[in-house]
């Protein structure tokens, strides 16, 4: 498993498909700041309250100069739905085969239904200007992440 980043690390590469079909690759994002956020399943009611929070955040966050993404490990598919059912405008990119959840440092040992297994930790890390982590924040809950991260990137 990759280990988790810190402020300072390069950012891996991203380079995913997104839900229209069109694929997101974050080196041609470079100059601006980018939220990249890991979440398990789509359509769940933490990764749809998350989702949506970013949703009602994306103008403000737009404003600042912060682009956001969401990965997943649901394919293509499921994400246009899920961003259809929700309203979302800012792309859902799929990773089935989690290789760079991992690379990113969210995928790790979590106990679900009592068992302790592989999966997505709910992360986010924010990569600045030059391709940088700027904040990296792993394990963080569905309900309140988006409000702190705000507060965190003073755009409250």
């Amino acid at each position: 498993m990759g280990k988790q980043l810190t402020v300072g690390d390069e950012a891996p590469a991203l380079v995913l498909p997104t839900a229209d079909g069109t694929t997101v690759d974050l080196a041609d994002l470079r100059g601006q700041h980018v939220v990249v956020y890991f979440y398990p399943k789509a359509g769940t009611s933490g990764c749809t309250t998350e989702a949506c929070d970013f949703q009602e955040s994306l103008e403000p966050l737009k404003a600042a100069g912060y682009a956001v993404v969401g990965v997943s490990p649901d394919p293509a598919e499921a994400l246009t739905d899920f961003a259809a059912a929700n309203g979302l405008t800012f792309p859902l990119v799929s990773d089935t085969s989690k290789e760079t959840i991992d690379a990113w440092g969210a995928l790790g040992e979590k106990v679900k239904d009592g068992k302790t297994v592989l999966g997505v930790i709910r992360s986010t890390v924010v990569v600045d200007p030059d391709g940088r982590v700027e904040l990296a924040a792993y394990d963080v809950a569905p309900v309140g992440h988006v409000a702190d991260l705000r507060r965190q990137l003073a755009l409250a």
